[in-house]
């Protein structure tokens, strides 16, 4: 049998830089920790070659002396753990700090050159270690103002089969860039700035207020188009919070990289939590869309574990369930309160394609042409013509046809006279319709345009929803017959473990031997739907999430399909009095400012934009 053996020093660095150090940004955040565990105010981060070549963070902390600096660099050495965590009944689930492990430093230093300058505060000199690849080549005084600068350089240049592994300069960048904005999301107490080649591209000041530090960091747009979140839910032996700003529907991407979750200040990237987002947004997006967002997690230290994950990117939940529900719940009663808004105003490129009319006819198709040469106004009025009243028909106006006007694409519904208290109305007072899709309407600082079907569905929607939300029994629908849906055992026993929770719902099961299931009930808003492939996807909605949450969602995509075939199509002829009935519904009516895809309902153009158009501004 081969000897049993301690492995060197050096190595056992190495193999642990292989778990916390993956590439220059793990490494960064490693040190920018520590910069906040420190006491910071004002860290400050400079890249050359994406961090590649070299990169330094400094920071205004308490610093340390050389002894401590000796000690810092030494392996499982940390000054993050007090003696009440260490001790034979410590807990370290109530370790606070954002590093805790004393790796990072040997780990950085292992397969790089690190320089590690500080001095205390209060200190009269400061000190300087150098460390290459492991070997300490200097040890000396050094100046510097209060505080610690870390310089990492020629990341795995001594290791070429890790060195081969990292990507180009800008991709090195990019994963920096986002280590950056999510540590300075968690702390808007602390001033950062990031220079990347002699460019500074990103500053924050200290004292942010947490919405402003987050579109500040994520994108300026979000503050007016977001809704605050501030949220609390007593949770094991404390208090759980929730708080962030979430970005509207209708303002979203094509790929989930602005989604930043943190538990306890920790920056995470977390299945569950993301899967919670998702569930909170899925009749509000479009599969193909991903919100934009920032939630901070607050719940006991001793409800959550952060000692799973080497780089601590990871947590575990004593109750995943519970923290599931309350962000979707807590995203939910947030987005309601401000989406009757439409994140998306005309787009510029649209409006950019608005053109006058130019004088004499020039640009005009021959024919038109020559029919504006006779005449003094492109729409002009034929004798005894109504002005009040625009017809259904594409002559444009009672009366003799307009050989110029061109054919009306859809139909224009009459003007109506707008009622005493217009100015009570934000979405406006209708005027028209146009191509028999779009509701004109008037309101007193601009005008309003609404996507009838998508307005509609999104109102059909939640008035199911709403039907939906009494007692049990009323959501209800008895099968005449129950049914039976045969599964495997396993699949049988993980809804038999649910069929509460799932009654509750209104679906109601028992066990029919060991591979069958038996439906007595299924929700009213599912009384169509096939009850074995319902068993079948919640089946799988278990096994892979281990808990009946989803099935609220499952209610939501089932009712959003409903209210899509029930909602007004596009195409249809609506009466003026119609289409001022949407307009009011929509204004009393949660998440109506975007449909159940994450695409706005309605856009407005400012009565300043319109007059723009007319060269009056």
């Amino acid at each position: 049998m081969p000897e049993i053996r301690r492995l060197p020093e050096d190595l056992v660095n190495r193999i642990a830089a292989g778990e916390v150090v993956e590439r220059p940004a793990s490494a960064l955040k490693e040190v920018v920790e520590n910069a906040i565990d420190s006491g910071a105010k004002r860290i400050a981060i400079s890249l050359v070659d994406g961090g590649l070549s070299r990169f330094e963070v400094t920071d205004d902390g308490c610093g340390m002396d050389r002894a401590e600096m000796a000690m810092a660099l030494q392996r499982h050495a940390t000054s993050k753990l007090p003696e009440s965590l260490i001790g034979e009944h410590g807990a370290l689930e109530q370790v606070t700090t954002l590093g805790f492990r004393g790796e990072a430093l040997p780990s950085i230093a292992s397969v790089s050159r690190l320089t590690l300058e500080s001095r205390p505060q209060g200190g009269e000199a400061g000190w300087r270690m150098v460390t290459d690849h492991g070997s300490t080549i200097a040890d000396e005084p050094a100046a510097l103002p209060p505080g610690t600068r870390v310089r990492v350089e020629s990341l795995f240049a001594k290791v070429p089969a890790r060195r081969k592994f990292l990507r180009t300069a800008r991709s090195e960048y990019a994963a920096v860039l986002d280590v950056v904005r999510r540590l300075a999301m968690a702390r808007p107490d602390i001033a950062f700035t990031l220079d990347h080649g002699g460019r500074r591209t990103l500053a924050v000041a200290e004292g942010d207020s947490l919405a402003h530090r987050v579109s500040a960091t994520i994108a300026r747009e979000l503050e007016d188009n977001g809704v605050s979140i501030a949220l609390e839910r007593p949770a094991g032996t404390g208090t759980m919070r929730l708080t962030g700003i979430a970005g509207l529907p209708t303002f979203n991407r094509g790929i989930a990289d602005q989604q930043y979750l943190f538990v306890n200040g920790r920056p995470v990237k977390d299945r569950l939590l993301t899967g919670a987002v998702r569930g909170a947004y899925s009749d509000m997006l479009a599969r193909d869309r991903h919100a934009v967002l920032a939630l901070f997690l607050d719940l006991p230290p001793e409800d959550v574990d952060v000692n799973v994950h080497p780089a601590k990117t990871e947590v575990r939940f004593r109750d995943a369930q519970n923290v599931r529900g309350f962000i979707v719940s807590g995203l939910r009663s947030a987005l309601s309160t401000g989406d009757r808004r439409s994140a998306q105003s005309p787009d510029k490129g649209a409006m950019g394609r608005w053109q006058t009319e130019p004088a004499g006819g020039a640009g005009l198709p021959d024919a038109h042409a020559k029919a504006y040469a006779g005449t003094t106004s492109l729409f002009r009025d034929p004798p005894g013509a109504d002005r009040n009243i625009v017809g259904e028909s594409a002559q444009g106006w009672r009366g003799e046809a307009d050989p110029v006007a061109a054919p009306l694409q859809g139909r224009v519904a009459e003007s109506a006279a707008a009622p005493a208290n217009a100015g009570d109305f934000p979405l406006g007072i209708a005027r028209g319709q146009v191509a028999n899709t779009y509701i004109v309407a008037e309101a007193a600082d601009g005008l309003v345009l609404v996507d009838q079907h998508a307005a509609h569905e999104r109102l059909v929607l939640e008035r199911l929803r709403a039907a939906g939300s009494g007692a049990s029994v009323a959501r209800a629908q008895a099968l005449l017959m129950p049914e039976v849906v045969e599964m495997d055992e396993p699949a049988c026993d993980r809804l038999e473990d649910a069929a509460e929770k799932l009654a509750e719902m209104g679906l109601a099961i028992e066990r029919f031997g060991p591979c069958a299931m038996l439906v007595r009930s299924v929700p009213h808003a599912l009384g169509g739907s096939d009850p074995a492939k319902l068993l079948g996807d919640i089946a799988d909605d278990l096994a892979k999430h281990g808990e009946a949450l989803l099935l609220g969602e499952k209610l939501d995509l089932v009712l959003a399909t409903m209210a899509c075939h029930g909602s007004v199509r596009a195409g249809r002829v609506l009466r003026t009095e119609e289409m001022n009935a949407l307009l009011r519904e929509m204004e009393r009516t949660p998440r109506s400012g975007q449909c159940n895809h994450g695409r706005p309902t309605w856009v407005k153009l400012s009565m300043d934009d319109v007059e723009k158009l007319f060269g009056r501004h």
